[in-house]
């Protein structure tokens, strides 16, 4: 499964929900830097999809906000359930 997330770093409230432009939505406490808050967002992509951390890939926007990422062992009620979280 393809997804793209939009990751908030720095946040005081992480977690995983919600959309922004129809990506998900990923807030992170780690500061974007030197990659912090990439890693610590495809570890919480993979926490919320309950899949193991490498099994979440990086395909795009390493430095970018906003990710394309593929999950093949995903499934797709829990990505929508993901997405449709306030």
């Amino acid at each position: 499964m393809r997804l793209t997330i939009r990751v908030h770093p720095g946040s005081r409230h992480p977690g995983v929900g919600g959309t922004h432009d129809g990506a998900l939505v990923v807030r992170v406490r780690e500061p974007a830097v030197d990659g912090r808050a990439t890693e610590a967002a495809l570890n919480a992509v993979a926490d919320a999809l309950a899949v193991p951390r490498r099994a979440v890939i990086l395909l795009s926007g390493a430095t970018a906000r906003t990710k394309l990422l593929d999950v093949p062992d995903a499934s797709a009620p829990a990505a929508t359930r993901l997405l449709n979280a306030e």
